[in-house]
């Protein structure tokens, strides 16, 4: 591509800055969540080797739960973004508080998994004392996680109108306070005592529960429900919220069945041995630093194609899917280059001090082949969130959510035959899972160039506006 063409697609209507102005504060505020995680886990693998072991697992299975609610509260997204784009905005407070009643049956509903936590973990087949720290850092999660489905809702407001910015601020301000507190909550410091795993869970919903409260406070004012409705339409509407459930439930079962399979793919790794798993929770901590910052282009590129197709423009939707490619593709390939060249360096940040340079060193080789498999498969993750995240923005979750249902079915199938009959082994296994990771791309990619969702919408035709209204 050429200087001024490069140039052209900058300057125009949804072009790279465009793209960048929606979606850059939401890679900003998934990176704020991703460097809590990161740093999360670097304070457990110094802690002990046994908390790293238990941390991947246990956030993996509260992930498996948590984003089914937050797929279908976060569709909201879409709804309001498509409102905006009909010039519907006195619908945008009805969207969100759809959103905010589902997640709070979600939290009551996550909140009783404390019970089930000590099967589930039982059936991995882990050492005794990994599965003993995997039930206690499940159990904080779980049961704080209604602020992360509300903080989760609330953002929907500011996203599904393109105006990203206080998301950033909230998840920033956040992640200021989460690392110092984290800090202090595991290793028992600044007059906190010492609580290990637990304190990293603490640590956790402390930070969801503020950035709910940051958003809270600058959502529910009189100017935004003078606009928007954010205060009185706090009713349940039941024809909205089924319709939302009709169309964010399939969106809900695809997050649900993508950590499915990231789960069972860990937990069957996790039977191998503690190298394996360890090297596997260390390359998928690592790999998240390339992976959640893009969930923030795939919640812009939904955002901007709910828009267009709202305003009946979908030409214009294809414009920004392809801006946004453009941008996850680069950023792919410059992480794919440093997992590459550096994956010593990245590995040794997560040595735990607890043992040798020479006990690591098995993990840190078994690392460096799996960065390589990460390196290949991560341009193929763009595709898919960019690809999935533009037809969602039109409203094709169903789709999606079968697409994913098969990939994902199939990898396990794939895994239990290759373990049970041919003793598979851990590059076997990665195998398999680059594979999913393609197969999921080229899904995408023949969905979107097929067309289906230029002519798909989720809200209802829009009624004639009214003077004071804004989309913004």
């Amino acid at each position: 591509m050429s200087f001024l063409s490069l140039q052209k697609r900058w300057t125009m209507t949804d072009g790279y800055r465009d793209v960048l102005a929606v979606g850059l504060p939401l890679v900003v505020s998934m990176a704020s969540s991703t460097v809590m995680q990161f740093t999360d886990r670097i304070f457990l693998s110094h802690y002990s080797v046994d908390a790293i072991a238990a941390a991947l697992p246990a956030s993996i299975v509260n992930l498996l739960f948590l984003l089914f609610f937050m797929g279908v509260a976060g569709y909201a997204n879409v709804f309001i973004a498509q409102y905006c784009g009909s010039s519907a905005p006195q619908r945008v407070g009805a969207a969100l508080w759809q959103a905010i009643h589902f997640s709070l049956m979600g939290g009551v509903i996550l909140a009783l998994l404390w019970f089930a936590a000590p099967l589930m973990f039982s059936l991995g087949g882990h050492a005794a004392t990994v599965v003993e720290l995997e039930v206690i850092y499940f159990r904080v999660l779980t049961v704080g996680a209604v602020f992360g489905l509300l903080s989760s809702a609330i953002s929907c407001f500011y996203s599904g109108r393109g105006i990203t910015r206080p998301v950033m601020i909230a998840n920033v301000v956040a992640m200021i306070v989460n690392i110092p507190l984290d800090y202090a909550m595991i290793y028992g410091v600044w007059g906190f005592p010492e609580m290990g795993i637990a304190g990293a869970g603490l640590a956790t919903v402390s930070g969801w529960a503020l950035t709910f409260l940051l958003l809270a406070a600058v959502t529910f004012t009189r100017k935004n429900d003078y606009l928007f409705g954010v205060l009185r339409n706090w009713r349940l509407d039941g024809e909205l919220f089924m319709r939302m459930m009709r169309f964010g439930l399939p969106s809900g079962v695809n997050y649900f069945f993508e950590i499915f399979a990231i789960t069972f793919f860990v937990f069957v790794i996790g039977r191998l041995g503690k190298v394996e798993l360890a090297a596997t929770n260390i390359v998928f901590s690592i790999d998240s630093l390339a992976f959640l910052p893009m969930l923030g282009l795939n919640i812009a590129v939904s955002t901007m194609v709910g828009q267009a197709i709202g305003a009946g423009k979908p030409d214009s939707a294809a414009t920004a899917a392809s801006s946004t490619l453009h941008l996850a593709m680069a950023w792919m390939f410059c992480i794919g280059v440093l997992f590459i060249i550096f994956p010593g360096a990245l590995l040794d940040w997560f040595r735990p001090s607890d043992i040798s340079v020479a006990e690591y060193g098995p993990i840190r080789d078994s690392g460096i082949i799996l960065m390589r498999f990460v390196a290949f498969y991560c341009l193929f993750d763009a595709i898919s969130l960019v690809y999935f995240g533009a037809v969602k923005g039109a409203g094709d979750t169903y789709f999606v959510m079968w697409a994913m249902v098969a990939s994902c079915l199939t990898m396990v199938v794939a895994i239990v035959v290759i373990r049970l009959w041919f003793d598979a082994g851990l590059i076997s296994l990665w195998f398999v899972l680059t594979a999913y990771a393609v197969s999921l791309s080229l899904s995408a990619l023949l969905r979107y160039r097929g067309g289906k969702w230029r002519n798909m919408r989720v809200v209802e035709a829009a009624p004639p506006v009214e003077e004071h209204s804004a989309i913004r």
